[in-house]
């Protein structure tokens, strides 16, 4: 059981800003699967990282009487300059793995992962993608009560989709899931109970095919628009930072890994490297120009709104 009290929070800037979420109070039931539903900037992922303890709310508590996972997929905790062997070792000895389980725990991400002769090499020469299959088969090696998911069952090809959706369901019956995806048959498919995440406040709903039905009506109803992410209408990313310094240090960030990732693959080719590998380097490059994308849009977004504040006070 997971209990939510009073919470709120939103991510401070020079100029203010507006709650991400508003006095939450909701207990999630043990043994109960839950999609979260929402806009964009509806404070989904947000919500899943305070779950997960990975954030702090401004205001009032979580409380988990479960074992939660860390957020499944999620690549930066990982080592750079370890393999993903290593990296898989030493995970399974802090979460207090016997010798026989930490064998077991690597061979199961290995297997996974489904990386070849990568999954010996410095986790730093790896794609996105690759780094997010280890991640994937390194989170659900472990037991938890509860799994938080955001956007895990998106990476990479259809096969490892399938695979992925397969060992979720899996868990199904003996763990319970905290879902966010985009997908909503991944949803209705693997949740029982819906929360759907609207101007900052929560409603639950025990069936998970109600929640995507009031979701879509307000869409309808003109409540729930979908922000179109075009130049003339930049929007903001609720998992970006919420500053302009911050957000223009996050850009020139992706910027500088889509030039690795473009050089890596150049060397690649150069090396003669394995093919597999070459195909999961050139698979990362649309990914992260689809980061410099959403954040060039975020930028925008901040800056548009500091200038109508601006504005205002004139």
């Amino acid at each position: 059981m997971i209990e939510i009290r009073n919470l709120y929070k939103r991510y401070h800037n020079h100029h203010g800003s507006d709650w991400v979420l508003k006095d939450i109070n909701l207990t999630i039931p043990t043994g109960v699967s839950v999609g979260l539903i929402g806009a964009n900037g509806a404070g989904k992922s947000t919500l899943l990282r305070l779950i997960a303890g990975m954030d702090s709310p401004e205001r009032g508590e979580v409380i988990r009487h479960s074992r939660v996972s860390w957020p499944v997929g999620l690549a930066g905790g990982m080592q750079n300059n370890m393999t993903g062997r290593q990296n898989a070792k030493f995970v399974a000895r802090v979460q207090g793995s016997n010798t026989k389980d930490v064998k077991r725990v690597i061979q199961f991400v290995e297997e996974f992962a489904e990386i070849g002769e990568a999954f010996d090499e410095p986790v730093r020469t790896y794609s996105s993608g690759m780094r997010s299959r280890v991640s994937f088969g390194l989170s659900l090696a472990f037991d938890f009560d509860v799994y938080i998911s955001d956007e895990a069952t998106a990476v990479g090809d259809k096969a490892f989709k399938d695979k992925a959706k397969a060992l979720f369901q899996s868990k199904v019956g003996k763990a319970s899931l905290i879902m966010v995806s985009h997908s909503e048959g991944i949803l209705k498919d693997l949740c029982q109970a819906g929360l759907y995440l609207k101007e900052g406040q929560a409603y639950w709903y025990d069936d998970i095919k109600e929640a995507v039905r009031a979701y879509h009506s307000d869409i309808q109803a003109g409540k729930a628009p979908v922000p179109k992410a075009n130049a003339d209408n930049p929007r903001r990313f609720d998992h970006l930072p919420g500053t302009i310094p911050e957000a223009e240090k996050h850009l020139n960030d992706v910027k500088r890994k889509l030039a690795e990732a473009q050089k890596s693959l150049e060397v690649a080719k150069t090396q003669k490297l394995l093919p597999l590998y070459q195909k999961y380097i050139a698979d990362d490059i649309p990914k992260r120009e689809q980061q410099i994308k959403n954040a060039q849009l975020h930028l925008e977004a901040l800056k548009k709104e500091q200038g109508a504040l601006t504005s205002a006070n004139d």
